[in-house]
């Protein structure tokens, strides 16, 4: 199975390999580049999602894989949050008959001085992260949830979270009436554990 990441970013890639891996066992994993067709920095549920989707449709175009699969992060308005800002990453999944899935993982926030710079400048979170921690690299690294969670979370191990939340329908075609894209079904996320 060939599978086109609308990024290529390691992390994203990386995060995708290591989901689709688990579910479906040999995979071919590709990074291509593609626009988003949001901002650098999306601010917003729907710019976050329209990112996301993008960027799979895009890859799945580029590459005719099996497969198109887009990540975007970006920040939304939350309450009670002390920003009032949570970032989360959201992922589709693209099929050749169309199908699109979506899914995202756990929202967290940046300190406030990050969220000034986005809101108040257009920096992208990944560079004022990078800018606030000496790190012009951080987000093709251990990103900003590597540096917030003190080395508990990496930027993959987030990204995948979110890939697999996107896959929830696909791993369950007889609930959402959603066609599998491989001559077998996929296997139990849990073999080989």
């Amino acid at each position: 199975m060939r599978i086109a990441v609308g990024s290529t970013n390691p992390t994203k890639v990386r995060a995708v390999e290591n989901v689709m891996k688990r579910i479906y066992g040999d995979v071919e994993v590709l990074g291509v580049g593609v626009e988003s067709g949001v901002p650098d920095q999306p601010v917003g549920i729907e710019e976050i999602v329209r990112g996301a989707v993008n960027r799979a449709k895009r890859a799945l175009e580029k590459t005719g894989a099996d497969l198109g699969v887009g990540i975007e992060a970006g920040i939304y308005p939350f309450p009670e949050t002390l920003t009032g800002y949570l970032d989360v990453q959201v992922c589709a999944v693209a099929s050749p008959d169309g199908v699109v899935t979506v899914g995202h993982g756990p929202g967290f926030e940046y300190p406030p001085v990050v969220i000034r710079k986005i809101l108040g400048e257009g920096v992208e979170a990944g560079i004022a992260m990078g800018e606030l921690v000496n790190d012009p690299e951080l987000k093709k690294k251990r990103g900003a949830i590597g540096v917030l969670s003190k080395g508990l979370l990496t930027r993959t191990e987030l990204n995948e979270i979110a890939v697999l939340m996107a896959m929830i329908p696909r791993l369950n075609p007889e609930l959402f009436g959603v066609s599998v894209p491989s001559p077998t079904a996929p296997r139990s996320p849990l073999a080989g554990v």
